[in-house]
């Protein structure tokens, strides 16, 4: 087995993986895309951290990799439908360097506050700035978090012991847990309004770009300080410059940022804005227990076929696996769309196969659901084995229930979700071996293939509303590939899902929403 190891990797995971009988490993980090896609063919492991772009075009010339181990969370740097497409296994590493983020956070914070870089600047310059420099104390000042995951967790404890007042927002953790765990879960209104420093702690997703940008710097206390030691990006640059020039926020400490290096960055002239280059994760601790963590991972599977935190294949055996495929892809689907729809944070998810499962071990299937579900807002943190736990610490019910009948399909999931604010039940099954759809949406029944850019359309059961719809996406220049028409069981109302050729934007989403027979309209991608 020959395992290519393309980034700086611990010391720890080299020799662990060099030490190990029958597999022989390389290390070339640096490597040109082209170059690298030279190396790639006769590998069967590729171990990488963020440098490494493992595109589809890289996993075209990849013609014996069949895994691909990320010493860290992150995988923004891989093609994982291509990677899956491919039979190629991709694991990262989660939780071996939540802590070491957490503090980085921390350490920002305490820094941004007493100026702790202007004043070695200054002082090292030859100044003596002290009453300039003047700073202000932690104890009792009221910390805002968004993102109460596994980060965001641990720093809303370290605050705690800092004497701060914590509140929390996270729309998709169950409130109890925020406050079983000691914390006050508030509305984002509340949080920009009470917090003296805000510190987001979510994934980089479509949902939470930008999610503090120039509406909220508008209703935010005026002298608040800003933490991002999540995603660049996520954190409107532009909004926060303007806030910072403004006076309406007094500081920013920033360790990620929407271009990395982030170059000639105007935040970076600002004597109120404290940087690092990305060193979240860059403690020896952290990068030797990702690197040991990795190899030990690539070990496992290299020589025993045992995978360990997948983000795209559950750990069972290579005949399981086969069988199960299909019920995988489509509850993971089944999952995505249920995130996709509901509102509010989720309280249950109660599961029902009816029909004919071969007697398969579904317990893979239930894990897919959950994947598909919290993947949409927790990312690249979820896999197959950690999904079950990740819900339970977000204080998510999970129930199965399981019958041998099933009056329309072969086989048929069911997935109900409740949150703070709705019920919503979803259906899926397989035609044929492979071929999944969404049959079944609460009391609408129809045959929708979850792929690509879709919108759901709630609309009255008229002539006429389809005609509409068209003429305004035609006006639009928006292609229409597919039109699947639902009808409600009882009732006067029918959902369309439109496929496009591509995503249809805000505005023209608010111009269906005008037409006197549509109801409502929600944009979904897969």
């Amino acid at each position: 087995m020959k395992v290519l190891i393309s980034d700086n990797l611990g010391e720890i995971g080299i020799q662990m993986l060099q030490r190990e009988e029958g597999i022989d490993v390389d290390v070339k980090t640096g490597l040109p895309p082209e170059a690298l896609k030279a190396e790639i063919a006769p590998y069967d492991g590729l171990v990488i951290r963020s440098a490494t772009k493992v595109t589809e075009d890289l996993l075209d010339a990849a013609e014996n990799l069949k895994i691909i181990g990320r010493a860290g969370i992150g995988l923004d740097n891989v093609d994982i439908p291509a990677a899956t497409k491919r039979g190629i296994v991709v694991m990262n590493t989660p939780g071996g360097n939540v802590v070491t983020t957490a503090e980085h956070t921390i350490a920002m914070m305490m820094a941004l506050t007493r100026n702790i870089p202007r004043g070695t600047a200054t002082l090292k310059a030859g100044k003596w700035e002290k009453k300039k420099l003047q700073g202000r104390e932690l104890f009792n000042k009221t910390l805002g978090i968004i993102g109460f995951g596994k980060i965001g967790s641990i720093v809303a404890d370290r605050a705690r012991g800092l004497k701060m007042k914590v509140i929390v927002h996270d729309p998709f953790v169950n409130p109890d847990r925020v406050e079983k765990a000691g914390f006050r879960p508030v509305e984002m209104a509340e949080l920009l309004e009470a917090s003296d420093y805000i510190t987001v702690h979510v994934p980089k997703l479509k949902e939470t770009t930008g999610i503090l940008n120039h509406e909220s710097f508008e209703h935010v206390k005026e002298g608040v300080m800003v933490i991002n030691c999540a995603r660049g990006g996520i954190v409107d640059e532009k909004a926060l410059y303007d806030a910072i020039v403004s006076g309406r926020v007094a500081g920013a400490a920033l360790d990620v940022f929407e271009t990395e290096p982030p170059g000639d960055n105007p935040l970076l002239k600002l004597d109120q804005v404290v940087c690092t280059p990305h060193l979240g994760a860059s403690t020896r601790e952290a990068q030797s227990n990702v690197a040991a963590a990795v190899a030990e991972q690539m070990i496992a599977f290299l020589k025993e076929g045992t995978i360990i935190n997948a983000v795209n294949v559950p750990s069972v055996t290579g005949e399981l696996l086969e069988k199960l495929s299909p019920f995988l892809t489509c509850a993971e689907k089944i999952g995505a769309l249920q995130a996709q729809l509901v509102c509010g944070a989720v309280k249950e998810v109660a599961i029902e196969y009816a029909g004919d499962f071969q007697g398969l071990d579904l317990t893979p299937v239930t894990a897919a659901v959950l994947k598909g579900l919290l993947a949409r807002h927790i990312k690249d943190d979820v896999n197959f084995v950690n999904a079950p736990v990740l819900a339970r610490e977000r204080g998510i019910r999970v129930s199965e229930a399981t019958t041998a009948e099933s009056e329309d399909y072969l086989n048929l999931i069911t997935v109900r979700v409740t949150t703070t604010d709705m019920t919503n039940s979803v259906a899926g099954t397989i035609f044929g071996k492979h071929s999944l759809r969404i049959v079944k949406i609460n009391t609408f029944r129809l045959e929708m293939i979850p792929s690509g850019h879709l919108a759901l359309i709630h609309n009255i059961d008229k002539p006429g509303s389809i005609g509409q719809i068209g003429t305004v996406l035609g006006k639009h220049d928006i292609n229409i590939g597919k039109m699947q028409v639902g009808q409600e069981e009882e009732g006067d109302r029918n959902i369309i899902f439109l496929s496009t050729d591509t995503p249809i934007p805000p505005d023209v989403q608010e111009e269906l929403r005008q037409l006197s027979l549509v109801q409502t309209v929600t944009p979904l991608e897969f």
